[in-house]
């Protein structure tokens, strides 16, 4: 059996802590949207949509992190039933209309900034802003590699 070399090897020992780090960005996302009143998938979406109204498709693809057109459509009409977010026409696309947040829904996600500016202070201070500037850095570059191995566009 042929063995991996050096690089796949660190790759493979690099995998399960990243798996860890996704679950526990989810729980810590949990603890702040939930007293919010969002779910963090609600957070995601909503957030995606703050600066400019989008359709569903191209918040899947922003949002990215595994959440499927379907799921972020669902998520989009649950909010739309809360009041938090309206479709609007889209001037570029009949039948795709646009998601975008209402001021209950703005008001909604200015609710968890300040708990989300703790965590992110907190956490970032233990490690330091260069530390996390260069594994972000690295991170962009192992999923511009994996997509260029698989032929994916990125």
């Amino acid at each position: 059996m042929a063995r991996r070399s050096a690089a796949g090897d660190a790759l493979t020992e690099l995998v399960l802590p990243v798996f860890e780090l996704n679950g526990e960005f989810l729980e810590a996302a949990r603890e702040i949207a939930e007293p919010a009143g969002l779910t963090p998938a609600q957070w995601q979406v909503l957030g995606a949509t703050l600066d400019e109204g989008l359709p569903v498709a191209e918040i899947a693809r922003r949002v990215g992190l595994g959440l499927a057109r379907q799921s972020v459509q669902r998520t989009a009409d649950l909010l739309v039933g809360r009041g938090w977010a309206e479709y609007t026409e889209n001037p570029r696309h009949r039948r795709a209309k646009l998601l975008q947040p209402t001021a209950e829904g703005r008001a909604a996600v200015a609710r968890l900034g300040a708990a989300q500016r703790a965590w992110a202070d907190a956490v970032g201070g233990m490690i330091g802003a260069e530390e996390l500037r260069a594994a972000r850095a690295i991170l962009l570059s192992i999923v511009a590699a994996s997509r260029e191995v698989r032929g994916a566009d990125a």
